[in-house]
């Protein structure tokens, strides 16, 4: 078995806070897309989830340049809380293009993304659980790149038909950003992915 000897385990626990604050903010997402009703207040929520997002990073942060013994190497540490606050980010930044474009009629592919970007943030959470000890890390990595993939072939197609069928231009710049700031988000999830595995290679 593959092992990481802690020094703090209280990084252990801030990470997991902050898997955990990202799915809060990806079922917020489902949610808005499966029932776009009170979009605003929706909207509103996932911001408010973004901002304890930037708390908990800021948090991490200052314990990182406190602790002398940390339980991997400093610049993981930094980049694995960066790219999980990116991915709540990329979330918060797409449904602010939804207020900023006053989009009332999103295509069924933004709740797809939606849906995928809580996959890859449940498997996240699952594989950071996991890190203290780096058991089943790899393989929850495995999938979220999978799902990641999934993402961008819904993203392609999506598309790819908004400019086979939508006439207004205007409409079409509005929609597309917003599918591909969803797509962003599966990439920045995907990041983080590559951060869990880094570290847990390099603590085999």
């Amino acid at each position: 078995m593959i092992r990481i000897i802690p020094k703090d385990t209280s990084f252990f626990e801030m990470f997991a806070a902050m898997a955990n604050n990202l799915i809060a903010a990806a079922r917020a997402l489902v949610d808005l897309f499966a029932d776009y009703q009170n979009v605003e207040m929706k909207i509103g929520e996932i911001r408010r989830i973004e901002h304890e997002g930037d708390e908990m990073t800021h948090s991490i942060m200052r314990k990182l340049n406190q602790t002398f013994i940390t339980p991997f190497d400093r610049e993981d540490i930094h980049k694995l809380a960066s790219s999980l606050d990116d991915v709540v980010d990329f979330i918060n930044a797409a449904t602010a293009r939804i207020l900023m474009y006053r989009i009332t009629d999103p295509p069924a592919e933004a709740g797809q993304l939606a849906q995928l970007i809580l996959a890859q943030c449940e498997e996240l959470e699952k594989a950071v659980t996991h890190l203290q000890k780096s058991d089943d890390v790899l393989k929850h990595c495995v999938e979220i790149n999978r799902l990641e993939n999934e993402a961008d072939q819904v993203s392609r197609v999506a598309i790819a038909r908004l400019f086979d069928h939508e006439t207004n231009p205007i409409t079409l710049i509005k929609i597309k950003e917003l599918l591909e700031f969803l797509e962003t988000a599966t990439d920045k999830a995907e990041d983080v992915a590559d951060v869990l595995e880094t570290v847990v290679l390099k603590n085999a």
